[in-house]
């Protein structure tokens, strides 16, 4: 198949959308199985990372390694940008144009533990994916897996290939839940240096450290004690 000139380059392999990784081809073949067309296999991709790999915020927001594509595999879980490191990754491996792309935004749905660390609801550089299918990109958020969407009682966000998936702006009782304020552009690559950049400014607490880990069960937290604002 081919792509126009710009695409080229959003084919290959990178430092966090690691899709050289044998790792990651192995799990995008595994996760598509049988399917050739471009829209199915982006789906069955979607769901996979959505729901096989548990959204985790308490990482090490300092370390290079939590951002990569191949470590989410690794650990089986991970947070929004790395997730949206393998979504791309693996769509590369299948020959499909990927992208990372990132917003901050206002999330109403976090728990007070996560809330208390980071001193604010605005999370920097929030992480999805862009796949280009049907001769257009497409944005993807394979973020939140079901099993804790049900404990927010968030309905779990779906994707048919074609039309984009952004996070819902309203739970199951028409509470907030995520506001997008601001568009940080799309790139190549997980931008590790400008990432590092927001996340000092806007959660200089976590930061007091070289080792910047956040620890905390989230879905324990999800369960017990979810906040609304």
């Amino acid at each position: 198949m081919t792509f126009p000139e710009p695409l080229e380059p959003l084919l290959g392999s990178g430092v966090f959308i690691d899709s050289a990784n044998s790792k990651v081809a192995d799990f995008a073949r595994d996760a598509v199985g049988p399917a050739t067309d471009p829209v199915e296999q982006v789906k069955r991709l979607y769901y996979r990372i959505r729901d096989d790999f548990r959204y985790d915020p308490y990482v090490d927001y300092a370390d290079p390694n939590t951002y990569r594509a191949s470590t989410c595999i690794d650990e089986g879980r991970g947070f929004c940008i790395p997730k949206a490191a393998l979504m791309a990754a693996s769509a590369r491996t299948l020959g499909i144009p990927a992208r990372v792309g990132f917003a901050d935004v206002r999330n109403h749905l976090a728990t007070g533990r996560l809330l208390d660390h980071l001193g604010s609801n605005i999370f920097v550089f929030h992480g999805y994916a862009e796949v280009w299918v049907a001769g257009r990109w497409v944005k993807t958020t394979p973020c939140f897996n079901i099993t804790l969407c049900k404990k927010f009682g968030v309905a779990p966000l779906e994707f048919d290939g074609v039309n984009d998936a952004m996070l819902h702006p309203y739970d199951t009782k028409n509470r907030l839940h995520m506001e997008y304020l601001h568009q940080r552009g799309v790139y190549n690559d997980v931008p590790f240096d400008e990432i590092q950049q927001a996340l000092r400014q806007a959660y200089p607490a976590i930061f007091k450290t070289d080792n910047a880990r956040i620890h905390g069960d989230f879905a324990v937290e999800a369960a017990s004690r979810p906040m609304t604002e």
